[in-house]
């Protein structure tokens, strides 16, 4: 029998979703665990490592999709019947209310506080947003009484649902992973420092390319960065400044190739808007850097400075403030020493605490519960 790992929005590289996950489970629990998606690529349905199921593209509107995606998806699970469906995206809630009436174990992995990150969605209009919002966190909080569980990625998504079902799993990184024993020795690494993740305004987008201009007088300073433009329109306004030179953009990585560029850089920026979303909230890359050993250059969030200035491990700055962005940048070029132990300090605190290990045996608990040995 089969465990699934659904999602119509992820790609199936997706680092919680298939590296942590689905990885982990398939290795601990006495059941195939696989992970179904919906991105065209095809099946990946090889014996080295969890079957990978696909529901073909959903390149279509997006209204269309929270129809087309869960029908594919319905048929799928009729076909496999497996014990237990663990979701990942909010537009699956109706179809997974319908398995949970069909007699099926359901959890719903929350990944992002949905109703806030509903008042940022950029393709909603305005007027819309906050009766989304409020439309959102209801069926979220209906939902939640009727599945068997809910995984939420941080402790204060997980204040919305019922404490008696909700295992909070943390999206701390897996030790050692991005930690190259390959990698060029700090103090010999090029003028580079990363970004990874979503590239998007509320993300620090523009302020960490404008950040680059106050760095003319070096020119050898590069951005290796890399993720999806959200909107993919911010690429186009990005790409005209005239600081975007100093920018290497590498699109989606592997987790290896990830690995690779994290071992060649001076330091990971992780400069988030101050919005509701990110102020409360563990960011994910920021714990990626720090497992590779990486100072940080992070927001000024009160939670935030708890963990950075707590350890040692990084610069905190003002996230509006490109020039702000720009001195920390410059202060890690000019004290590579101090840089590297700011590193050290990070991979440690990683290493002690902020990693996957534990996260994972609350989620493998969770399972056991769940479901016949």
């Amino acid at each position: 029998m089969q465990i699934i790992h659904l999602t119509t929005l992820h790609p199936r590289t997706d680092a919680r979703i298939f590296v942590k996950q689905v990885q982990t489970l398939n290795k601990a629990i006495p059941y195939e665990v696989a992970l179904v998606v919906a991105d065209g690529i095809g099946n990946e349905l090889s014996e080295e490592k969890p079957y990978i199921y696909d529901l073909g593209s959903l390149r279509i509107w997006r209204f269309c999709r929270a129809l087309v995606g869960p029908a594919r998806a319905i048929r799928f699970i009729f076909k496999k019947k497996p014990v237990l469906i663990h979701f990942h995206d909010p537009e699956l809630i109706p179809l997974g209310l319908l398995l949970k009436m069909l007699g099926h174990k359901v959890l719903y992995d929350v990944h992002e506080d949905v109703p806030l990150q509903v008042l940022n969605k950029y393709w909603i209009p305005e007027v819309l947003r906050r009766p989304v919002a409020l439309s959102m966190s209801t069926l979220e909080w209906l939902a939640a009484r009727f599945f068997d569980a809910i995984v939420p990625a941080t402790p204060k998504i997980a204040k919305r649902f019922p404490s008696y079902k909700t295992v909070v799993v943390q999206n701390f990184p897996i030790k050692s992973e991005l930690l190259l024993s390959a990698s060029t020795p700090y103090a010999r690494r090029p003028l580079k420092f990363a970004y990874l993740g979503r590239i998007a305004k509320n993300r620090g987008a523009r302020e960490m390319v404008h950040a680059l201009g106050s760095l003319r007088h070096l020119p050898n300073v590069r951005l290796e960065m890399a993720g999806r433009f959200d909107p993919e329109a911010l690429k186009d306004e990005l790409c005209i400044l005239p600081s975007w030179s100093a920018v290497n953009y590498h699109g989606l990585m592997t987790r290896p190739e990830v690995a690779g560029l994290l071992g060649n850089v001076r330091a990971g920026l992780v400069v988030l808007s101050p919005t509701q979303n990110y102020v409360d909230a563990y960011p994910v890359k920021m714990f990626e850097y720090m497992a590779a050993g990486l100072p940080v250059i992070a927001s000024d969030f009160p939670l935030w400075r708890q963990i950075v200035g707590g350890a040692g491990c990084g610069l905190l700055v003002d996230p509006m403030n490109p020039k702000a962005i720009a001195d920390a940048m410059i202060w890690i070029l000019e004290y590579p020493a101090e840089a590297e132990a700011m590193g050290q300090r990070g991979k440690k605190i990683v290493d002690e605490i902020y990693n996957w290990d534990t996260e994972a045996a609350k989620l493998i608990n969770l399972y056991r519960k769940l479901i016949p040995s």
